[in-house]
């Protein structure tokens, strides 16, 4: 891979790169699949990737392919160059700085697809005698096994061997005429050593869905507290990411917390952080798509905001600290209270383990429909609910923490507990 990157390298010089950067792939991925629950397909896909960016007088080309043959890296380079030239001057265009050269290789690759296969019928032999009202209407499970390299005209040159199985599920609970709502889970892992059942939330989330078949509608509308647990990570986390402290919201100066550096923007109780470099995260990077080692970043800590997640692209351009990490593979410290004891805290609430709305305006209002989630009363959780809606404001949310679980779910990606937040508006009939 690094023969490939190199070469690649050299032919954008050539063209007349002021500065370059080259990320090769190989990757294999072997899948299996299932369709109302029988297996339906074996795959194997190979596929080949180049990354090119050129720099230019400021000017940036980037062009992609998936040969990897000189003839086709030559054009392609070709290319690069000239769009490029094409392009408008930005001075925040740049590449990485060699720091430090590395190779990150798996200590054991086990190409385990018999062991795949195994727990892949385990997990749908258990569905069919334990969840008899689960229908599976699409899974997949995988093997990936890749080799990448990435240099650029500083001198920085790393090298990756790695290899991750996955399982993705979608299903639904069924009786009768009645269904609930389709839900979603998967896992990442290194070995196929646990049975998928095991994995995170996954049982619990198909045992909700078998009580989920006749769901019922709010009574009335109401402003209490949602559970919001770690199958719902788009709602808060993901949303912190996307609006408030990554390169778009930063450079287009919407995001509320451009001048908040060091100030507290959240309940004290509360520490997000991207940690791809965890023991619980199996399959975080080691070096980021510009360039820099990955490292672990608290965004927020005991509620107070400490760092952005910035590219170097985005550092140069807002002039704000860059901070070179995987923001996918977030983790959230952690909290003092048993999940039962936050049950019992709710007398008017809900359990939310999926929600479907647009992303918050610059103002962080947000609003949209709780979905596989349950109504809380009196310390209880009662029905499954009907598709309700649910409004609030994601500033004044992070700051109406109440209470965040001892226990946390990782599922490969993710490290993450039960947050309960005050002050939510529930919208019943």
């Amino acid at each position: 891979m690094k023969d490939i990157a190199n070469y690649a390298l050299e032919a954008l010089k050539k063209a007349g790169a002021d500065k370059a950067s080259c990320r090769v792939e190989k990757a294999r991925k072997d899948e299996f699949n299932i369709e109302a629950n029988e297996f339906t397909l074996l795959g194997t896909t190979f596929d080949n990737g180049l990354a090119m960016k050129a720099l230019v007088g400021g000017r940036k080309g980037v062009v992609s392919i998936n040969k990897l043959d000189k003839g086709s890296v030559d054009e392609a380079a070709r290319n690069c160059v000239e769009l490029a030239k094409a392009a408008e001057p930005d001075e925040a265009e740049d590449i990485a700085p060699l720091v430090e050269n590395k190779d990150f290789v798996m200590e054991e690759m086990t190409n385990d697809i018999d062991g795949l296969f195994k727990r892949s019928k385990e997990y749908l032999e258990q569905v069919r005698d334990e969840l008899p009202k689960i229908i599976i209407e699409g899974f997949s499970s995988a093997l990936k096994s890749s080799e990448e390299a990435y240099v650029n005209t500083n001198g920085v040159c790393f090298g990756a061997k790695w290899e991750s199985y996955s399982f993705n599920s979608m299903f639904v609970g069924k009786e009768g005429e009645s269904s609930s709502s389709f839900n979603y889970d998967g896992a990442n892992f290194l070995k196929p050593t646990t049975p998928f059942m095991q994995s995170g939330m996954h049982r619990t989330l198909l045992e909700e869905a078998e009580r989920s078949t006749n769901p019922r509608p709010v009574d009335e509308k109401f402003t209490g507290k949602i559970i919001v647990t770690p199958a719902c990570a788009d709602l808060l986390w993901d949303t912190i990411l996307s609006n408030f402290i990554s390169d778009r919201p930063l450079i287009e100066g919407t995001s509320r917390w451009k001048d908040a550096l060091d100030t507290k923007v959240a309940s004290e109780k509360l520490t997000f952080r991207a940690a791809p470099l965890i023991k619980e995260i199996l399959t975080g990077p080691r070096y980021t798509n510009d360039g820099f080692v990955t490292r672990d970043v608290d965004f927020i800590k005991d509620g107070v905001l400490k760092s952005f997640a910035l590219s170097l692209y985005g550092a140069n351009k807002t002039g704000k600290p860059l901070n070179p990490t995987s923001s996918y593979n977030m983790e959230v410290l952690a909290g003092d209270v048993p999940l039962d004891e936050i049950i019992k805290s709710v007398d008017n609430g809900i359990l939310l383990n999926r929600f479907s709305g647009g992303s918050p305006g610059a103002s962080g209002d947000i609003s949209g429909v709780a979905k596989n989630s349950f109504l809380i009363k009196n310390g209880k959780i009662s029905d499954a609910l009907q598709e309700t809606m649910i409004s609030f404001n994601i500033l004044d949310a992070l700051k109406n923490i109440t209470a965040i679980s001892q226990e946390r779910v990782a599922n490969g990606s993710t490290l993450l507990p039960w947050c309960c937040v005050d002050g939510i508006t529930v919208s019943g009939k």
